[in-house]
């Protein structure tokens, strides 16, 4: 039996944030740490972006040894035992505690064909297996146009690889991005010898011989060298609901990132929590909120009593476009483009009964703290308004690359 007074389930950035978070208030207190992964907790964000553009692979992880943190790897916790403060793994190795974080992320949802020949791309092993592919494989295929599969591609692209992208929608990022700026996202990925098929759809996928023929709805086969999928992730809510915690699209927390259960933390992708700026209880899978959260839930477990207000922020790089994105980017609200240099550099707030609930940055930096304080304000705005409400406060290239 091993006894800590700290126990985080999940070895993620959330996982590591909330260690920080421990340390800053108790240094001495004894911290164990169950993940499902083979390796130590580490930076998602490079695996679809800087590892592909030659940042070394050592400046991804998160340094656990001097936080003397001890790391459990590649188990899977079974059973939490509330009442006796106890959890047990797959291996039937026990492990009690004072305060427990669930910091449990999220799986990729999967396609109903291809079993282990799609890459599901979302941890190290899978960056590690693509990166293999491609170094004999050739021709590639993403299924899916959000976030990660426009992210993939354009790394493999990049990395002189044939790419040809498919997923159901209209355009790249049309959830996300208002319909005129995804038209020009897709015809900007084909000019960099992107193939998009949009309005297309996988059923199914065979091998055949080292390659991979996927069959789309229109009787369309396609042959690729690998096949990678970013189709969404689910809240991994299992061990949540297996002791009775609260849930609703998440791990419902309160301002301090409790639980239900009083001595239960969640954060990060797992964790649903009332945001004040928006009014509403949302769950975030991106970085800033893994770290912000995670970090918040660690010093709250450690005996502070710090409310998480945070609005998270997120970006992303698409071969020499890149934006940064706060609160509800979503292409279903009204939309205002505050274009500097039309579909290249400029400012898109979406509304809704004329509130700001969300702004993309695109090709614009340093403002992520003023779009936060803007969608916080009660308003209502008019398009005159918002005309040159945030402007760029600098040129310089993109900060996350």
């Amino acid at each position: 039996m091993a006894n800590y007074q700290y126990l985080i389930i999940g070895g993620g950035m959330t996982a590591a944030a909330a260690v920080d978070g421990i340390r800053e208030v108790d240094p001495t207190g004894s911290i164990g740490l169950i993940s499902a992964e083979l390796d130590t907790p580490y930076d998602r964000p490079p695996l679809s972006k800087a590892l592909w553009k030659g940042k070394p692979l050592d400046s991804i992880w998160r340094k656990l040894e001097s936080k003397e943190a001890k790391p459990h790897l590649g188990r899977v916790v079974k059973e939490i035992v509330p009442t006796q403060k106890r959890v047990v793994d797959d291996k039937g190795d026990i492990f009690t505690y004072q305060k427990l974080l669930l910091a449990t992320g999220g799986k990729p949802r999967r396609l109903p064909f291809g079993d282990d020949k799609i890459i599901y791309f979302r941890t190290l092993p899978d960056y590690r297996r693509l990166r293999a592919l491609t170094e004999t494989g050739r021709r590639f295929a993403v299924i899916g146009g959000g976030f990660i599969g426009s992210e993939i591609a354009a790394a493999l692209a990049l990395n002189g690889r044939e790419v040809v992208m498919i997923f159901p929608g209209k355009d790249i990022g049309d959830r996300v991005f208002p319909s005129p700026l995804a038209r020009f996202v897709s015809n900007f990925y084909k000019q960099k010898g992107v193939e998009v098929l949009a309005g297309e759809e996988i059923v199914g996928l065979e091998t055949r011989g080292n390659q991979q023929v996927l069959k789309t709805r229109t009787n369309r086969e396609i042959i690729v060298d690998g096949v990678v999928a970013g189709v969404g992730i689910a809240p991994n809510v299992e061990l949540a609901q297996s002791i009775g915690l609260e849930v609703e699209n998440g791990i419902v927390v309160d301002e301090f990132l409790r639980t239900s259960h009083p001595d239960i933390y969640a954060a990060g992708d797992v964790a649903a929590f009332y945001n004040p700026a928006l009014g509403k209880r949302i769950r975030v899978e991106h970085e800033d909120n893994a770290n912000s959260m995670g970090r918040l839930a660690g010093l709250n477990m450690a005996g502070k009593s710090e409310p998480y207000h945070h609005l998270p922020f997120f970006y992303s790089d698409m071969f020499d476009l890149g934006y940064e994105a706060v609160g509800e980017v979503d292409a279903r609200l009204e939309t205002f483009a505050d274009w500097r240099r039309p579909d290249e550099e400029g400012v898109i707030y979406y509304l809704q009964d004329g509130r700001v609930r969300g702004v993309l940055l695109w090709n614009v930096w340093e403002q992520v703290e003023a779009a936060r304080q803007l969608i916080a304000e009660p308003g209502p705005f008019t398009l005159k308004d918002l005309k040159d409400r945030l402007p760029a406060k600098t040129s310089n290239p993109k900060p996350h690359s």
